[in-house]
């Protein structure tokens, strides 16, 4: 796996690096802004400054930025990073570090929620779920009953993976296919018949259908029922209490299955975190992951960025370019904020999932990739749809599997474990002290998750790694009165802000442009709360 390590200032062999981030294989959005994947708190960071994307077994750098995105000391616009390479961000260095391949191998927790089953329907805090199960109807073992675990099972004598007691099948007799709920035979090693005809291609089996294999006659059928599972930990995901718990379980059952998966949640509260995991935990672990957030697309560029075009669709398109269909092929689609996308972006990403088929803009042949999709969500898309601003039909073939992600504000126990867990990626020095972890307690968190790596961040790059309450700045909200006086108190939420400031403005030695970097505010922002408050000096 690559990452960034970053430095302030310039690059020295042996210097410890402020704090390290990982590139996975989606979309690494590095910028000032809070929703960024990586946060610079710095003025001559641009809001979204630079993206990086898996391509082609490496990455590439796009700038877009107006202070302008270095390589190795070049301006650059775009280009292929290489092991070692020293990227500039404003006063940012990162130092790019290259371990391993892109692609990653299917995790243990992939291979071991893998089964032959179907989530017939996902809703409130449990699952309904058929399995499927082989019995026998009659010969030797009659009654008796086999799991059947797998999309394609060898059933037959000794060494296949369902054995049945009956001495006259041999290994891998026949094969049964387990696919969307149907069930498919498929000719093996031995005679099998379906009534009287014997079974020489693969075809399916109707309820209530028997296979004769040698003595013994069986069926397959589907034992519905429901669950309500719990897991302790999903991907980099963390938490303790119930209420995550129990997404975890319903995400690590959804992973083993192909079907679209829709992740709600407020901003902040990990979709994508748990977009990847998804990915990571799934058959399809190791082949692509894609990320497309349709909240930044304009509907007259949606087409193209989905579907690819070809060389001359349109002005500018100068050259073939796949989308992010073709991208994802054997892999995962993620669709962030798939609320957001116009009418008629809603139809045609409508058309393509009923029917599989891809067509580039300006295109006349059609594709089929293989693409799982996961969509994400903070709106109530089922809300939208009454309102008619969400097309229903694609609610409900995107919302097949779904899970909703619990705030920060539902899960209070969790709020120790995720702010040391998030400390840790930032920089494996942090500390934080008793009554950091009483202020990061109290403080309700409209931002979720990501506001809190910001806090934290913002407080490692000012104030060091031990990090206490007064190092924390948090955004002055006024929250109910059930809330913990000092976030209601507007006094104390400006004196708190008012010292900050004072302290940037002491390191910077008065420097005001120097005081704004470091806060990771506008210069003109600082100077209309120096105005505000009188500060001359």
């Amino acid at each position: 796996m690559a990452r960034l390590e970053f430095y302030r200032g310039p690059y020295a062999a042996g210097d410890p690096p402020l704090f390290v981030a990982r590139l996975r294989e989606g979309r690494t959005r590095i910028g000032r802004v809070d929703d960024c994947d990586v946060v610079l708190p710095d003025d001559e960071v641009s809001r979204s400054h630079c993206l990086i994307d898996p391509h082609h077994g490496g990455w590439s750098l796009v700038d877009r930025s107006s202070n302008g995105t270095f390589r190795n000391g070049e301006r650059v616009s775009r280009c292929e990073l290489e092991h070692g390479d020293l990227l500039r961000f404003g006063p940012f260095t990162a130092r790019v570090d290259i371990h391993t391949d892109v692609l990653a191998a299917p995790t243990e927790e992939a291979q071991t929620e893998q089964r032959a089953e179907e989530i017939v329907s996902s809703g409130g805090e449990q699952l309904t779920i058929a399995e499927a199960w082989l019995t026998i109807a009659s010969g030797p073992g009659e009654g008796r009953r086999f799991r059947l675990r797998g999309g394609r099972v060898a059933v037959g004598g000794f060494g296949s993976r369902v054995v049945l007691p009956d001495p006259g099948l041999v290994k891998d007799h026949v094969r049964v296919r387990l696919l969307n709920g149907r069930t498919m035979i498929e000719p093996g090693l031995g005679a099998a018949f379906l009534g009287p005809a014997r079974i020489r291609d693969i075809l399916p089996v109707f309820p209530g259908e028997e296979i004769r294999i040698g003595n013994t006659e069986f069926a397959v059928g589907w034992d519905v029922r429901e669950d309500a599972p719990m897991a302790d930990r999903f991907g980099e995901m963390v938490g303790v209490s119930e209420p995550m718990r129990r997404a975890f379980g319903m995400l690590r059952r959804m992973a083993a299955h192909h079907a679209p998966v829709l992740l709600i949640g407020e901003s902040g509260t990990g979709k994508e975190l748990a977009a990847r995991a998804l990915h990571d935990a799934s058959p399809r672990a190791g082949r692509p992951f894609v990320a497309l957030n349709c909240g930044a697309i304009t509907a007259s560029l949606f087409e193209s960025e989905l579907f690819g075009h070809e060389k001359g669709a349109f002005t500018g398109a100068t050259e073939r370019r796949d989308g992010a269909f073709q991208r994802a092929d054997a892999g995962t689609l993620f669709l962030d904020e798939v609320g957001e996308l116009p009418e008629e972006a809603q139809s045609k990403l409508l058309r393509s999932l009923e029917s599989g088929e891809v067509r580039r803009v300006g295109g006349s042949e059609p594709t089929f990739p293989d693409v799982r999709v996961i969509a994400a969500t903070n709106r109530s898309l089922m809300e939208d749809s009454k309102k008619g601003t969400f097309r229903t039909d694609l609610y409900f073939r995107l919302a097949v599997l779904a899970v909703r992600l619990p705030t920060l504000r539902e899960r209070p126990d969790d709020i120790p474990i995720v702010a040391e867990t998030l400390a840790k990626r930032i920089s494996p020095n942090i500390t934080l002290s008793p009554d950091a972890h009483e202020a990061l307690k109290a403080y309700p968190w409209p931002g979720n998750a990501r506001e809190m790596r910001n806090v934290l961040t913002r407080a490692f790059v000012l104030y060091g790694p031990a990090i206490d309450a007064a190092s924390l700045v948090f955004n002055p909200l006024e929250r109910d009165s059930g809330t913990t006086a000092v976030w209601t108190n507007r006094n104390a939420i400006e004196e708190a802000e008012r010292e900050v400031i004072v302290e940037a403005l002491r390191k910077a030695n008065g420097n005001r442009s120097q005081a704004a970097r470091m806060l990771g505010v506008a210069r003109s922002s600082l100077l209309y709360k120096l105005r505000r408050w009188g500060i001359e000096d």
